[in-house]
Parts: structure tokens; C-alpha cells; sequence
């Protein structure tokens, strides 16, 4: 799913293309993107972009009279730009956006249609679309903290829970743990003044850092490769590849389709987390710490 950097690369590129022009069509071939009913999709057609906003990890074109487009592109969602009038693709195109200077289409991956276009009139029901996360870069150390303290929840629940930390989802949350040589399965109720100070510095220069890089390979063209996984990434996507800071096999816990990936001598001492597949299958076999994992696989 596109996340904090992603969307803001979303944001920038398509600002320069779309704010002052008017939306002259709407195109739209799945019958599954638009949820909402009243105001109709047409009513934004001819309406001028005021502005492109990010709301957590949704993309908000704003349109005059207080109109707004609302994607959501869940986990396979992805903007194109194309020349105007660019047809819909294939079996991935879902809709496509005319614009004088261009064509703005959305595709999604897979049979599984998840990714969501919403048309509200007004800032209130704007609103309402936003989970209420704090932006950690503008975040005090002392407002971190309390979002943290708002329940009792792992560090990686947390930070990807939309309602306290706006746009971290499964990747970024990796690297941020990472970087701040934390836990994924630390309690929020057991972090230190030190560690919260530290998490809160990780979030803000992992999120920083790749929203530069993904600045910079966008360039003036259009970010064509979002995904949640990076060449550059210190443990997302790197399971059994060396961490880049100590060299040791990246691990990882799998649970509900999803997986957490993190480096047990940075992170965790040493101590691996269990793994829910492979632990209930190897039970008693299952290793322990980094020195058993190792061996394990010398082994063969």
C-alpha cells in the first residue's frame, strides 16, 4: 500500500499538472472504484483543481466549490500520467482523468478491487474521511508520546494504526523500528523517555529520507515504480539478506498474510520473535536466538 512517501510523491508530481486546469472528463470503467452516490462524479467534471492534498494515505484533488476527490488506493492502487486522452489500460485500468495538459488514469493489480474514489462537497465531509492521525513531522516530542499512550499496543500495531500516526504503514514502520534499534513487539506502556525520543527522531528521518529519494527519482517526470519494496531498504522485503548496519540474516514474523521484517542483533539483542507459521510448525525446533537461527542453517 503507498504510504507516507509515496503519497506525498503522488501529491507533488501531479500539483505542477493539474492545479488551475479544469477536469474536463471523467472516465471510469470499474463499477467498483466510485462509492459514493450523491454528488455524482459528473458534478466535478469542468470544475478548476485548486489544490492536491494528502490525507493519510489518501491522494485529495480539491476542486472549486469545496469539492473534493478523495482516491484511496489501498494495497495495488497506482497513478499513470499520460498524454491527453490516453485510453484506460486493459485489465488493470479502473478510470481515467482528462486534463488539458494531460490524462491522470488509475489502475489497480490483481482481481481483488479495493482501491476507492469518494466525491464529497465541503471540508466537513472532507473530514470525516481522515482516520485523525498525527503528522509526525509536525508532531512535539511531547504529543508523540501521548499518541503512544493511548493504549497499550506492540510499537508495530501502533505506529501502522491510522487513527494515532498518519500515512506508516507495513514498510516505513520496518525501517523506522529499525532505525531506532526497537522491537517491533515492544509495548508502547514499556518504552523509555530515551526510546520515545528516539522513535519519534526515527520516524521523522525515515520518513524524510525516502520521500527525498522518491523526490528525486520522480525528477520532473511522474513516479512510476511505487511499491513497498525498495532497493535501499535496511529490512523491508530483505528477509535472510544481510542487515546493512551488522551484516546479520534480517528475520521476520508472519501473521494474517502480512509480514513484519526487523534484525534481531540490532532490535531485539539477539532474541528472535516467533514466528507464527514456521514456530507452531517446527515447535520445540524452532530457534531462539540469532547464535541457533545461524547454526540451524549452516546446517542446511
Amino acid at each position: 500500500m503507498p504510504e507516507l512517501p509515496d503519497v506525498s510523491a503522488y501529491v507533488e508530481c501531479l500539483k505542477p499538472r493539474v492545479v488551475g486546469q479544469p477536469l474536463e472528463r471523467a472516465r471510469v470503467k470499474s463499477v467498483f472504484l466510485v462509492r459514493t452516490v450523491e454528488p455524482q462524479l459528473q458534478a466535478a467534471q469542468g470544475r478548476r483543481v485548486e489544490n492536491v492534498e494528502r490525507l493519510g494515505k489518501r491522494v485529495v484533488l480539491a476542486l472549486e466549490d469545496d469539492l473534493f476527490l478523495v482516491f484511496h488506493l489501498m494495497i495495488a492502487g497506482r497513478f499513470r500520467w499520460g498524454a491527453a486522452g490516453a485510453g484506460i489500460q486493459g485489465k488493470i485500468g479502473l478510470a481515467a482523468f482528462d486534463f488539458p495538459k494531460g490524462t491522470l488514469l488509475l489502475t489497480e493489480a490483481g482481481s481483488r478491487k479495493r482501491a476507492s474514489l469518494h466525491v464529497v462537497q465541503g471540508r466537513d465531509a472532507l473530514d470525516r474521511h481522515d482516520p485523525g492521525g498525527i503528522d509526525v513531522f509536525a508532531a512535539t516530542p511531547e504529543v508523540f508520546r501521548e499518541m503512544l499512550a493511548r493504549g497499550n499496543h506492540t510499537l508495530k500495531r501502533a505506529l501502522t494504526d491510522p487513527r494515532l500516526f498518519s500515512g506508516i504503514g507495513n514498510a516505513y514502520s520496518d525501517e523506522i523500528l529499525h532505525r531506532a534499534r526497537l522491537s517491533p513487539l515492544a509495548l508502547t506502556s514499556r518504552l523509555s523517555a530515551e526510546e520515545v525520543l528516539r522513535l519519534h527522531d526515527a520516524a521523522k528521518t525515515t520518513l524524510a529520507d525516502w520521500t527525498n529519494r522518491l523526490r528525486e527519482e520522480a525528477g520532473d517526470g511522474f513516479p512510476e515504480k511505487v511499491t513497498a519494496f525498495r532497493e535501499g531498504m535496511a529490512v523491508h522485503g530483505r528477509f535472510g539478506k544481510p542487515c546493512p548496519d551488522c551484516q546479520a540474516p534480517v528475520q521476520r514474523i508472519v501473521y494474517a498474510g502480512n509480514e513484519t521484517n526487523y534484525c534481531a542483533r540490532c532490535q531485539t539483542g539477539g532474541r528472535l520473535l516467533a514466528d507464527r507459521a514456521l514456530s507452531r510448525l517446527m515447535k520445540d525446533d524452532w530457534p531462539r536466538t540469532l547464535a541457533e537461527w545461524e547454526e540451524m542453517y549452516a546446517r542446511g
